[in-house]
């Protein structure tokens, strides 16, 4: 069976999305079908199956040109071969004040400008240069520096710690606030001030609200009220 079925929504530019859902449930389908990683068929019953950004449908348009435009900061930090310059500015796109610039913006600067090389640090062996929540912040320096107007998440804060976490969330709020973002969400406190919660289950969107009018019977309920729904359900088993 195909992972999403009958998937449709829109989502508004400069909002912030969530996307939530058990294991299995299709989120992370979701950023392989933005991405192209995997083309998308048309479904049955002879209804055409497409993806826009803007009014262009994505697959009209080269993977060059799609993926440059799109920024992702994913679960697992990506670290290529190579030197810190190369791993903030893989295409040599931007001068070294704003590579500077940028790794001031993310805390980093003090620690890069203490190693004997610098930017032309090798981080081929990363582990020895950087922590997991450092080569995060490596990651959301590269978004940063790409200035991209859509930012997809994929649980980009669950293998750090909280203070990180915090602070990646915050330094997206700021730098992010012009951007459409799509996050696919590991902790629900990250989520609690986004426009819209996407709630997937077996690639179905079965929720699309306010994560506030998803648990609330009627708006002005100070506490839960809705007793039914999976995110309700997901929120109560937070404690």
């Amino acid at each position: 069976p195909c992972a999403l079925n009958g998937l449709s929504f829109k989502v508004p530019g400069r909002t912030k999305v969530a996307c939530v859902g058990r294991t299995g449930a299709g989120k992370s389908s979701i950023i392989q079908a933005l991405f192209r990683m995997v083309e998308i068929e048309d479904g049955a019953g002879h209804y055409e199956s497409y993806i826009k950004i803007d009014g262009v449908d994505i697959k009209e348009i080269g993977l060059n040109l799609l993926r440059k435009r799109l920024s992702i900061i994913p679960q697992a930090p990506v670290v290529f071969t190579g030197t810190i310059r190369r791993n903030l500015d893989p295409f040599e796109l931007y001068r070294d004040e704003e590579i500077w610039s940028v790794l001031e913006e993310v805390s980093l600067k003090r620690m890069v400008m203490g190693l004997e090389r610098g930017l032309e640090t090798d981080m081929t062996v990363s582990s020895s240069v950087f922590s997991v929540g450092q080569k995060q912040l490596i990651c959301l320096a590269r978004a940063i520096l790409m200035k991209s107007k859509v930012l997809i998440l994929d649980e980009a804060t669950a293998n750090v710690d909280m203070e990180t976490d915090e602070f990646i969330q915050k330094k997206i709020k700021e730098k992010f606030a012009e951007c459409t973002v799509l996050t696919i969400a590991h902790r629900l406190i990250t989520i609690a001030n986004y426009d819209k919660v996407i709630v997937m289950d077996k690639g179905r969107m079965v929720e699309f609200d306010s994560p506030y009018e998803l648990l609330v019977e009627k708006v002005g309920d100070e506490r839960i009220s809705r007793r039914e729904g999976i995110f309700v359900d997901m929120v109560k088993n937070t404690g």
